[in-house]
């Protein structure tokens, strides 16, 4: 992986004063993928893992700083019980065939989202992964797991009440400021960019706070099939854009 962001930024035909901070995927296509070639839906689910790792080096080639992947809803709890066991193993293997890469292109791993939920096995991956890239400063890898919008939403409610109920914050200066910071992605800017593959024309309760000002881009292209070159297509098209926050630009 180049170790020099304004090369790989030049080399993709970006304009590095419009380069996301912050990227945002919903990654959606795997079962469909694997539906149109009559094959086994967690074989749709294993060809996009290898879109993930491909879209990760890009975005770290680049330069982005946070890139939050959706990779498992609170709602996919609800999915035929051997797909959800066949997702966690692929998870799983995952955090642990990727942990080389992480520490050796400073990426730091976070996840957000109600990840007690995860069995066991994988909440260990996860934990032995996020503490290995604990220090990295490159970028934040940010997988939503067990993740609702409304959840979060709705804890952060609850975190707020309990400090309120102790005189710990007066309900009067709750700010956005303060909502944020009691958000999982607390610390992190708000996406830029979101993208979801598949054609749906929806986000699915994922990061409902954090979208407000987010630039959506839907691709038909199904998550197996994404590839590097469409996704800086995404990104120059994103540069193209006049972000104006709710005002006026003159």
């Amino acid at each position: 992986m180049s170790s020099d962001p304004a090369g790989a930024i030049a080399a993709a035909g970006l304009d590095p004063e419009r380069i996301p901070r912050h990227v945002a995927v919903i990654m959606d296509g795997n079962g469909r993928w694997a539906k149109k070639r009559l094959m086994n839906r967690v074989l749709g689910h294993e060809q996009g893992m290898e879109t993930v790792r491909e879209i990760v080096r890009a975005s770290r080639e680049i330069g982005i700083s946070v890139l939050t992947l959706y990779a498992f809803s609170t709602e996919n709890w609800a999915r035929p019980k051997a797909e959800v066991m066949a997702l966690m193993t692929l998870l799983r293997r995952f955090l642990k065939s990727e942990r080389q890469e992480m520490v050796q292109n400073h990426i730091r791993l976070n996840a957000i989202g109600q990840t007690e939920r995860l069995p066991k096995d994988v909440r260990d991956s996860l934990d032995e992964t996020k503490g290995l890239t604990a220090e990295n400063q490159g970028m934040v890898l940010n997988l939503s797991l067990s993740y609702g919008g409304r959840t979060e939403i709705t804890e952060m409610v609850q975190s707020i009440a309990r400090k309120a109920a102790k005189g710990e914050i007066d309900p009067e200066t709750i700010t956005e400021e303060t909502v944020a910071d009691h958000l999982y992605t607390k610390g992190m800017p708000d996406p830029d960019l979101m993208i979801r593959t598949s054609g749906e024309m929806r986000i699915s309760n994922f990061l409902l706070w954090q979208l407000a000002y987010a630039e959506f881009f839907i691709t038909e292209t199904l998550w197996p099939d994404f590839t590097k070159e469409e996704y800086y297509d995404i990104l120059k098209a994103y540069g193209r854009r006049e972000r104006r926050f709710g005002k006026v630009l003159r």
